[in-house]
């Protein structure tokens, strides 16, 4: 615990000053333009722009990226209920499924049209599809991925991540979409769990709930996409010899645990959507349960600015740059188009 002291210290030091500009905003305003979860990722990238945390912060930084993030996902389980689930339509659910792996694809082919490398682009394609960081880590034990490849598409997936969180919303109030509309395109377009609950903010606890439904089914793809490329796998060109910088992978054979495709804080999360559906919990204690995840989340997407380095990008290059963003694009148009044929929003 003493390790994670100094990270988890700088974590709340970036959340304070995202509530105090919030605060600022109210006071100035009368209403807050950009809430706090999204302010703690923009103070947190620009403190990690202008400075290089030393190894010292590291482990609470990750502490708080990764798991009070989790702790916050499975505590919004208790606002969900069995009937916002069903209010979601079973036809939704189901195209959460073709829309991950249609986006595969196309990410794929652009990467492969653009001349990057099998690994490189299964990696961009599988980050954008499905869950960013946490599906290229998840995929690149699988495909033997060289770790320059995943250095690069963690890069991108953390700089696009804050883009999409701040520009989503603008478009989604330029289209006049509704809260539950809203909620399911952030679930389906953005990268991790918190900036989705982040994007989703401006359109009210019900687009909270929606997009944190669409993107936990959209990151349980994860584990059958392991699976087929774990097939595939054995197919694909191997790495030069003597490449040092393979990522050799955690289990045998290079097949990431189950763990790791059903992470716990999933399992969780369900457990408490059922507890809530069930009438477990009492309802003197869903305001609270709601404001603790509130600020745990908001001290995890101050760990994700910090772990932001917009110089990154450059280092990538154009091939990469380009395959990732029109991917992403791609993403969002498939999106947007199933929303409108299921006539949601």
């Amino acid at each position: 615990m003493f390790r994670l002291l100094p990270g988890i210290a700088l974590c709340l030091a970036v959340t304070l000053s995202a509530y105090a500009l919030a605060a600022g905003e109210r006071a100035m305003f009368g209403v807050a333009w950009l809430e706090a979860l999204v302010l703690a990722i923009l103070v947190g990238t620009v403190v990690r722009s202008v400075w290089t945390p030393g190894a010292a912060w590291h482990p609470g930084i990750a502490f708080s990226a990764k798991y009070l993030l989790e702790v916050a996902v499975v505590l919004l389980g208790a606002s969900i209920s069995a009937s916002t689930i069903v209010a979601a339509g079973s036809a939704l659910l189901g195209a959460i499924a073709g829309i991950v792996a249609a986006a595969i694809l196309v990410s794929f082919a652009l990467g492969r049209l653009f001349g990057l490398s099998v690994r490189m682009a299964l990696l961009v394609a599988c980050g954008n599809s499905i869950c960013g960081n946490s599906a290229i880590a998840a995929v690149a034990p699988v495909i033997g991925a060289d770790g320059d490849d995943v250095a690069a598409s963690i890069a991108f997936t953390a700089v696009l991540g804050v883009v999409v969180v701040l520009g989503l919303p603008v478009l989604g109030i330029a289209l006049g979409m509704s809260a539950t509309a809203f909620g399911a395109l952030a679930g389906l377009t953005v990268y991790a769990v918190p900036q989705v609950i982040a994007a989703a903010s401006p359109f009210g606890a019900a687009a909270i709930q929606m997009g944190t439904l669409v993107k936990l089914v959209r990151v349980l793809m994860l584990g059958p996409v392991c699976f087929v490329l774990s097939l595939v796998a054995p197919h694909i060109a191997p790495q030069p010899e003597g490449d040092d910088d393979v990522v050799a992978g955690e289990a045998a054979g290079g097949r990431p645990s189950l763990g790791k495709l059903v992470p716990w804080f999933i399992l969780g999360f369900l457990a408490m959507v059922a507890a809530r559906s069930l009438g477990l919990f009492p309802h003197a204690v869903l305001a609270p349960v709601a404001a603790v995840a509130t600020v745990l989340t908001v001290v995890s997407m101050a760990a994700l600015g910090l772990g932001v380095d917009v110089r990154s990008v450059a280092k990538a290059g154009g091939r990469v740059t380009l395959t990732v963003i029109l991917s992403l694009v791609a993403l969002g148009a498939l999106s947007f188009a199933v929303l409108s044929l299921l006539r949601i929003g």
